[in-house]
């Protein structure tokens, strides 16, 4: 009976989501008490299914034909994404609240919004490639019209170009599924993989090139060169969006996704040594590069955190392609402290938008002593994603470069350099910001200097971020621990 329990954090916020527009709330509170009460019913839920109730085994909801099967299960990777998704739903949720009342609509936002938890939780608890398949795609129609919201003609163009590059990126990913329909015992996500070793060389040749496809394919919405162009585009939708999208929903199901496929459907033992590895692991470094170097030159605050957020995604990426439990323990870390660090970046700078107006970095001028709380926040923030010791983006960098000190290909080794070069880049991109804000020069001081600091709606969740990125750098020992055991095929419950 336990196993049914892995349903409700999906199925909860789908149904309460779904509910909005049928309810007419008498005011704004009345729809925040009840996004709120969802959306913090559902984290306790998810928790309390994660590990306290465990559920053993497959729950499959339906069989379509044979071997496809929409099923759900609960082992270590999913609940280390589901984990990420648990805490960071309800501060996003607060965080909108107070974000969304200048840009309206918020009954059409807030029922997208919450049913796009549900929807995230079906692929960190999904069993099979069918399942994460299926939540994948149903992902970019849910979060679509979230990107295009308000409907401006920015708003338009970003969701037509984000649902053109996800479409066409999910049928690439449907080649896996082929693929491992007809070599594998299984579609299930099993540790090691499901291929049953019986193909010929060419056939061998066939799948290599398929998990390079459905790698792509997946990685579009990781924002993988040169399939990243949606994701500083989509930077125009409101910041409760832009924070959903590169740090917890989107991109890292894309990443998500990229793992899987990687140790559970493929395996590393037909990958590794081989033309197919090397393809992605050379992408994935050649993404970090550019991504690094067009945050750089990018003067928009949110475009360049966008860019900031291709490049950091493909750290992800080249952990998958080290294809060693070391490389998956690098990967997972990223995910979980990019996720953390990245959405207070983004929150910082819609915190920005929002009381001020300002969107470029030069008119951040001065801005340190009008917001204090925020800036403190995004320098913070901005320290931990250059990896600065002990903050935890030097962990996961770190755990990254053992992995590829170890795997010991010259294109892995040479991955150690990419990342010196991309954290400089990162040092150099995100600090001006600082200095613009907190230092301005004596012709950029600002002459007014009153106080304009968001409310506790805005500042407690950017506050409680910071003392998660602190913690995560304070207990980086232990979770890298939690995270090698997963690596290796253990679990987290």
């Amino acid at each position: 009976m336990s196993q049914y329990w892995m349903l409700l954090p999906i199925i909860f916020p789908i149904l309460s989501g779904g509910c909005i527009p049928l309810f007419r709330f008498k005011s704004a509170k009345a729809r925040r008490n009840y996004v709120g009460g969802v959306t913090l019913a559902n984290t306790l839920l998810m928790f309390a299914v994660m590990f306290i109730l465990r559920p053993e085994g497959n729950f499959m909801l339906l069989n379509m034909a044979g071997k496809l099967s929409i099923s759900f299960h609960m082992d270590g990777m999913g609940c280390v994404f589901g984990s990420l998704i648990a805490v960071l739903w309800p501060i996003a949720t607060f965080y909108a609240f107070e974000y969304m009342k200048h840009e309206g609509g918020e009954n059409t936002f807030f029922t997208f919004y919450t049913m796009t938890y549900g929807i995230t939780v079906g692929i960190a608890f999904a069993s099979n490639l069918m399942t994460l398949y299926l939540f994948y795609e149903l992902l970019t129609f849910v979060t679509l019209p979230l990107v295009m919201h308000g409907m401006k003609k920015k708003s338009v163009f970003a969701g037509r170009r984000y649902v053109t590059y996800s479409v066409g990126g999910a049928a690439f990913a449907f080649i896996g599924i082929a693929f491992i329909l007809t070599f594998g015992d299984s579609i299930e996500f099993v540790y090691g993989g499901v291929l049953n070793g019986t193909y010929t060389e060419l056939q061998k040749l066939l799948l290599r090139a398929a998990y390079v496809l459905t790698t792509f394919g997946f990685g579009v919405k990781a924002a993988i060169f040169p399939f990243h162009r949606w994701l500083p585009t989509a930077s125009v939708a409101p910041t409760p969006v832009t924070a959903l999208l590169h740090a917890v929903a989107v991109v890292k199901a894309g990443a998500f996704a990229i793992l899987r496929i990687t140790y559970f459907s493929f395996g590393t033992e037909l990958l590794k040594g081989s033309v197919a590895q090397y393809i992605i692991m050379a992408t994935a470094l050649v993404t970090i590069l550019y991504g690094s170097t067009m945050a750089l030159k990018e003067q928009h605050l949110k475009r360049r955190l966008a860019y900031s957020t291709v490049s950091n995604l493909s750290y992800i990426v080249f952990g998958a392609s080290l294809m060693t439990p070391a490389g998956l323990t690098g990967a997972l870390t990223h995910m979980l402290v990019h996720g953390v660090v990245k959405i207070t970046l983004f929150f910082c700078a819609g915190a920005v938008l929002y009381k001020t107006g300002k969107e470029y970095v030069n008119d951040m001028r001065g801005l340190g002593k009008q917001m204090p709380v925020t800036f403190f926040c995004f320098t913070f923030a901005s320290a931990a994603l250059v990896g600065i010791p002990p903050l935890p983006a030097f962990i996961s960098k770190w755990n990254l470069s053992e992995a590829a000190l170890s795997q010991g290909h010259p294109l892995a080794v040479s991955g150690i350099v990419v990342l010196l070069i991309s954290a400089v880049l990162t040092a150099i991109y995100l600090f001006p910001v600082v200095f613009k804000a907190c230092f301005p020069s004596k012709e950029g001081v600002r002459p007014e200097t009153k106080r304009c600091e968001a409310n506790a709606y805005m500042t407690v969740p950017l506050v409680l971020l910071c003392v998660m990125i602190l913690l995560l750098g304070v207990f980086a020992q232990p979770l890298t621990k939690i995270l090698d055991c997963i690596a290796k095929g253990g679990s987290i419950i």
